[in-house]
């Protein structure tokens, strides 16, 4: 690529950033009017400035701001903007590792692990009776997707719960430390824990020979072991080196937090997994207190509100609400959101109430576990690149996706409203 080529290539990306970031904002100010987070509103925008929207009213414009001309690989969108929200994933998701509490799970971890459960096992089964009838009935898994691989991908996909959005939403209505509030925390990093497992399957399985699906599961649990073992003692015994004389954290401390989901996402993306693995266990891995607390604050901001918006436009821009250019394929979209729904809703409330919880606190629970959120694109990103699923079935989960989380809020104020939640006990 030349010189000025590059400069292009910057030109075009600061335009696209601010008209990414001016758009949901603008989007989330109308959100916000209706209950509506802005995380929500960035997911709409993502599908709004896409070819969906923005490239069906004005083709010339939206391919003049966003190319996607494969044959100009140095103009290519996709060329600059999917390493930037890889990074801004990889970054969020290092910040859910710093706020993960495993004390969390094990309070009320029989009802948590009875709601997780519930709310695997049923949306995994949907999911893969769905993939199954997709797999032999239409043409929505490429031909290179094993029909194992396909049912154990979308099984995967329904499991998926907005664990960083369900943490915010229980913070924001004030549920932290109620019964539901506890439950539903621990219910969703179980929940998460076993669906991203069961996506490191398929990813390992997908990349070919059962000997790169051994390396692959066996380097990830090895990753896991040496930065449970090894790195986060080494962090804990030597947090005092990365402190200024303030008792805060120096730069010194943010590049060690920064290098070490680096190279965590970089070890996991080198052995076929995802960067997300890796940048995940190295925030769990940080120590906590001064070093957790001032990561979050230094890096949280740039992630939410300039790398996080990136991907939500790349997804934007994978999706093709057009190709659903049929009653039978709309019939199917359907179908999936109702699975969806059915797998997490119904399944979660209904343990959580066997579990011996009041009908208040399980529908929230219920509620809240539905959400699927970011979590859900990210997945399904990860199947599109990796060529599991077709651009129609990534634009059916991106439906999923985005009204399961539009109906959290409105859904958990009508059944659950603003009475006090009951305290854990």
């Amino acid at each position: 690529m030349n010189p000025t080529n590059n400069v292009q290539l910057a030109v075009q990306f600061f335009l696209q950033i601010g008209i990414i970031l001016t758009a949901c904002r603008l989007v989330g100010i109308v959100a916000k009017r209706f209950g509506q987070p802005q995380v929500v509103a960035e997911m709409i925008t993502g599908v709004l400035l896409g070819p969906s929207l923005f490239g069906l009213l004005a083709p010339g414009l939206q391919q003049a701001v966003f190319p996607w001309d494969r044959s100009q690989t140095t103009r290519d969108t996709q060329s600059y903007l999917f390493p930037a929200s890889q990074l801004g994933l990889a970054l969020y998701m290092f910040v859910v590792g710093l706020e993960f509490r495993v004390d969390v799970l094990r309070s009320h971890f029989k009802k948590s692990l009875a709601v997780s459960l519930a709310g695997m096992v049923t949306p995994f089964l949907l999911g893969a009776g769905l993939a199954w009838y997709f797999y032999n009935n239409t043409t929505l898994f490429p031909s290179q997707v094993k029909l194992s691989e396909a049912m154990l991908f979308l099984g995967a996909s329904m499991c998926i719960t907005a664990f960083p959005m369900l943490a915010r939403i229980i913070h924001f209505k004030g549920l932290t430390g109620t019964l539901m509030g506890t439950v539903a925390i621990g219910a969703g990093a179980i929940d998460d824990a076993m669906a991203w497992c069961l996506l490191a399957l398929v990813l390992a399985s997908f990349d070919g020979s059962s000997s790169s699906a051994i390396w692959s599961i066996a380097g990830g649990l090895g990753f896991v072991l040496v930065a449970t073992l090894v790195v986060r003692p080494l962090l804990e015994r030597f947090k005092f080196l990365w402190f200024d004389s303030e008792e805060e954290l120096s730069d010194a401390g943010l590049v060690v937090g920064l290098t070490s989901m680096a190279l965590g996402a970089w070890f996991t993306d080198m052995i076929h997994l995802h960067a997300v693995f890796g940048a995940f266990v190295m925030g769990a891995c940080m120590p906590r207190g001064i070093m957790s607390r001032d990561l979050i604050a230094r890096i949280q901001p740039l992630a939410v509100a300039l790398l996080l918006p990136l991907f939500f436009i790349y997804s934007g821009l994978n999706t093709k609400i057009g190709l659903l250019n049929s009653g039978y394929l709309w019939a199917l979209s359907a179908l999936v959101l109702i699975a969806a729904v059915l797998g997490k809703f119904v399944a979660c409330w209904l343990a959580a109430r066997l579990s011996g919880i009041p009908q208040r606190e399980a529908l929230g629970i219920g509620t809240l576990m539905n959400a699927r959120g970011l979590m859900e694109l990210i997945i399904i990103n990860i199947g599109l690149q990796r060529g599991i699923i077709s651009q129609e079935l990534f634009a059916m989960l991106v439906i999923m996706a985005v009204v399961t989380t539009l109906i959290a809020s409105p859904i958990f104020e009508l059944l659950v409203g603003n009475r006090d939640a009951k305290p854990a006990q």
